[in-house]
């Protein structure tokens, strides 16, 4: 082969292989072009998908807030309390109840504690069942709870009032029976919860429900001051009997009392006839008011102008009935359980002497 010839081949095979190596390259630029298309219609996609999936979400939202805007405020505020968990008692709005009772509703109320409150409720709401009269007698005192103790029937508690409030038992439940008398019931407090549980509905229907079931007094023994579950007891009375110490303080807190009896009761918000308000004196020492170290009746009348009811010896007997677990009205020998033996009678209507608001005679001091 001669030397031009192998020249000419040699320049034909590079020709050739850069021909090669330009195809080589149009087809990986083709391949990467169809690969990026690719990806980005994958991308495309799935951008689309999430916005999609935001506008549905965004849709969701939307139609929930159109659903609780169209909600009225009475299920909003219900919803809110079911979301927080808490109960929801009678009414969201917690509006009181003002139908008439065929019960008369008492309230035993003072403004200062440890006066006698709760040895009254059991001893007038024992007085008047064991003159035949159906009765019960609720414990307002929720935190508390010292009625059942008086009673004698702390052992026998298995539901209470708040419990009754909340829809987790019937009333028929709650009530115990008296062992002491017949026609008397009690409906113990809660010892658990405060206060805030008692909501003016809620205790309302309770109040109803307890009439329509034929009873023909409810006593409320009230928490002392003017916190809710007093205010609420106040709210319901037919009439109510404050108690309360011969002490100035005693005194100034019982009219606070009366003010809130006529001013803000469910007979005075309705425009009907007063609360019937009576004043039981509790702890009276007439050796003591001889002495000018004690109120007497006659200044307490003066101050507070309200029928008496009831004039309470000072006496240890009250002390022992209430650690027995007996109201001190059944102990028929010592003063304190005559003096609210002829309270009950008064509250009936009938007229008694007032007892043990005088210094006793000689003959009586020896003879009792």
């Amino acid at each position: 082969m001669s030397p031009k010839k192998n020249k000419n081949q040699t320049s034909s095979q590079s020709n050739e292989a850069t021909e090669n190596k330009a195809v080589a390259e149009t087809e990986k630029q083709e391949v990467e072009q169809v690969t990026n298309s690719d990806l980005d219609t994958k991308k495309g996609g799935g951008a689309e998908q999430d916005s999609q999936k935001e506008q549905d979400s965004k849709v969701e939202k939307d139609s929930a807030k159109s659903e609780e805007s169209s909600k009225s405020p009475k299920e909003a505020l219900a919803k809110s309390k079911e979301d927080k968990d808490s109960p929801v008692v009678a009414d969201a709005e917690d509006t009181p109840i003002n139908d008439d009772f065929s019960a008369r509703i008492i309230v035993v109320t003072s403004g200062k504690g440890g006066v006698g409150k709760t040895t009254t409720a059991a001893s007038i709401s024992t007085g008047l069942a064991s003159k035949g009269h159906k009765t019960v007698v609720v414990d307002f005192d929720v935190g508390l709870r010292n009625l059942d103790l008086i009673m004698g029937c702390e052992r026998r508690v298995v539901y209470d009032f708040i419990n009754v409030l909340n829809g987790e038992a019937r009333l028929n439940q709650a009530l115990i029976k008296d062992k002491h008398v017949d026609n008397l019931y009690i409906l113990a407090a809660s010892q658990t919860k405060d206060k805030d549980s008692l909501s003016y509905a809620g205790v309302g229907k309770v109040l109803k429900e307890l009439s329509d079931m034929g009873f023909e007094y409810i006593i409320c023994d009230s928490p002392a001051g003017i916190e809710a579950g007093a205010l609420i007891a106040l709210y319901y009375a037919d009439a109510a009997i404050v108690t309360t110490n011969p002490e100035i303080s005693s005194l100034r807190d019982s009219d606070r009392i009366l003010g809130i009896l006529y001013a803000k009761s469910r007979r005075a918000v309705n425009n009907k006839e007063s609360v019937d308000c009576k004043l039981l004196l509790t702890r009276y020492d007439v050796d003591r008011v001889t002495k000018k170290d004690m109120i007497s009746l006659e200044d307490i009348n003066s101050l507070l102008r309200i029928p008496v009811l009831g004039v309470i010896p000072e006496s240890k007997e009250v002390l022992k009935c209430s650690n027995d677990g007996i109201p001190v009205i059944l102990n028929q020998k010592c003063d304190a359980g005559k003096a609210y033996q002829d309270a009950v009678e008064r509250l009936l209507g009938k007229e008694m002497p007032l007892r043990f608001t005088t210094e006793k005679t000689f003959f009586q001091k020896i003879f009792g």
